[in-house]
């Protein structure tokens, strides 16, 4: 979003206006972090997208209306007192959630695009919670990059906690370069779950401790990428936590596999390398307003899908083959040909080989310089 424009202002009375203007110049100079994030509504329980500032004290987040964040914030969240959950597994379908608790005990889940960004939310987050305690700071830093194996802990307890069919890590069904495996789980998702079970304090140490695991056979690599990673001669290289790389128990290490020929092809399309995944917004075909969503780039084969954030199933609400494509940024003066509503700054367009136009809006000039960047090669 735009934050050199002020959008919406122009219905409000002069001292209305000017304490708006204030309040967003105080904002910008002590922005820490900002972006899309999903949040869980407190009286009806659905999800919705909204624009968070993470500012020293507190953290904003605005709803967006035709690719614009409103001027004034929807609602904000004090961050004295409060805690932080992450990884938060509360949420089956959702794994990449963040907790916030307040000292008035009031939950915020807040949910990311990928991993990355979650565990860079989290810390800038965590950051400014303890921004006021240095030695807090400082301990969190130690702990980061520090491990030590829990006392009388057991490798085989660990394992049969993972199997514990309530609480234990969930098993999914995952493709992958044209293989299908059942039972398995993702790097990221096992670092989550230790984590999240107290395994652990960090990622350093649950990736330490996953790899122990595969060293010692109770849990195995299956697919090319976290195959391929086990060639490191250093131990703790040989484990990725990745939402890419996959795993399974050791003692089930069968799997199923399909030849790409029995595949419906809109199941081939998903099974490609993630290249780049975040939250876009995307005007609509028919009625031309413009939705936030998710949008996952894959190569081989190349495609771009676009998920609704809002909704639990993690299928693609549209999407296309890159190949044949073309992809260009937009003037940032005015609205460009094509676009409907005022909507301007950002954007940029893909055309598809059968002529199919679509208008995206990222949140900066750098972000949308990454994704045409990415794209391209693809097309």
């Amino acid at each position: 979003m735009q934050r050199d424009t002020l959008p919406g202002l122009e219905h409000l009375s002069a001292g209305a206006r000017l304490s708006s203007l204030l309040a967003t110049m105080q904002e910008a100079a002590g922005v820490l972090k900002e972006g899309f994030l999903v949040k869980r509504g407190h009286i009806v329980r659905n999800w919705k997208v909204r624009w968070f500032v993470l500012l020293q004290d507190k953290l904003l987040y605005y709803k967006i209306e035709g690719g614009k964040k409103e001027p004034s914030p929807k609602g904000r969240i004090l961050l004295d007192g409060c805690t932080i959950t992450c990884p938060c597994l509360e949420y089956e379908n959702r794994p990449l959630l963040i907790k916030l608790k307040t000292k008035t005990n009031t939950d915020y889940f807040l949910e990311c695009c990928s991993r990355e960004e979650r565990d860079s939310w989290a810390l800038d987050i965590t950051g400014a919670i303890h921004a006021g305690h240095p030695v807090q700071v400082q301990e969190l830093h130690r702990m980061k990059n520090s491990f030590k194996l829990l006392e009388n802990i057991s490798l085989h307890h660990i394992v049969e906690r993972m199997c514990d069919s309530s609480t234990g890590i969930k098993l999914t069904r995952n493709l992958q370069q044209g293989n299908r495996y059942k039972e398995t789980f993702t790097g990221s998702a096992l670092v989550d779950w230790l984590i999240s079970n107290s395994f652990a304090v960090s990622r350093f140490e649950a990736i330490t401790l996953a790899s122990m695991l595969m060293e010692e056979n109770f849990i195995k690599p299956v697919g090319a990428r976290s195959t391929e990673a086990t060639r490191f001669s250093d131990l703790s290289e040989q484990f990725l936590d990745d939402s890419t790389a996959l795993y399974m128990f050791a003692e089930s290490s069968k799997k199923n596999i399909s030849s790409k020929e029995e595949l419906q092809f809109n199941i081939s399309e998903l099974s490609g390398t993630i290249v780049k995944q975040g939250f876009l917004v995307k005007q609509g075909h028919k009625r031309k307003n413009w939705k936030v969503r998710r949008f996952v780039l894959r190569a081989d084969p190349a495609f771009l899908h676009y998920y609704d954030p809002t909704k639990e199933e993690n299928r693609p609400v549209g999407g296309f083959s890159l190949r044949g494509c073309l992809v260009s940024a937009l003037e940032d003066n005015g609205v460009p040909a094509g676009v409907k509503g005022n909507v301007q700054g950002n954007l940029f367009k893909i055309i598809t080989k059968n002529d199919i136009h679509y208008y995206i809006q990222a949140s900066s000039k750098a972000e949308r310089a990454e994704w045409i960047e990415a794209i391209k090669p693809l097309t």
